[in-house]
């Protein structure tokens, strides 16, 4: 492998090792890469939280799942929920509230950067499932909307 190329493999291994750091659940204590046989360790500080009793009250009730026109919003990463831009502030959607496709509807906090979690469609807040400053998982349902037509 020439040299350049190996730089080009380092970077874009440490890019996702680092992006595969911000995603998993609890504090990260050490990860090991190797790039020949391409192997990946990552050990936690402390024992990972169980998640079937967590993904538990995520999963749809076959009502919800029949309904074609509910949309569901998931936290795009691990962090903390927001549900207002700031403090004391209007929160940026409620029940009952219209959104528009791209518009915000809530911050995710990862490792002090705020990340906007936006609607992917149009349609009406059904309900706002994730309280203020609470922390997420990926992939968590944060928000159900009734998606228009």
């Amino acid at each position: 492998m020439a040299e350049q190329d190996l730089h080009a493999a380092l970077r874009l291994l440490r890019e996702e090792v680092g992006n595969l750091v911000k995603t998993v659940p609890g504090p990260v204590s050490s990860v090991s890469v190797r790039l020949g046989d391409c192997s990946l360790e990552v050990s936690w500080a402390g024992a990972v939280p169980a998640a079937p009793a967590v993904q538990a009250e995520w999963e749809e009730t076959p009502q919800e799942a029949a309904d074609p026109a509910l949309a569901v919003v998931t936290a795009p990463l691990v962090g903390t929920f927001y549900v207002a831009p700031e403090p004391g502030a209007a929160p940026f959607v409620r029940a009952g509230d219209r959104v528009e496709a791209g518009q915000t509807i809530g911050i995710v906090e990862a490792m002090k950067l705020m990340n906007p979690v936006a609607a992917e469609q149009s349609g009406e807040v059904v309900e706002v499932l994730a309280g203020n400053a609470e922390p997420v998982e990926y992939g968590q349902d944060l928000v159900r909307i009734r998606v228009d037509g």
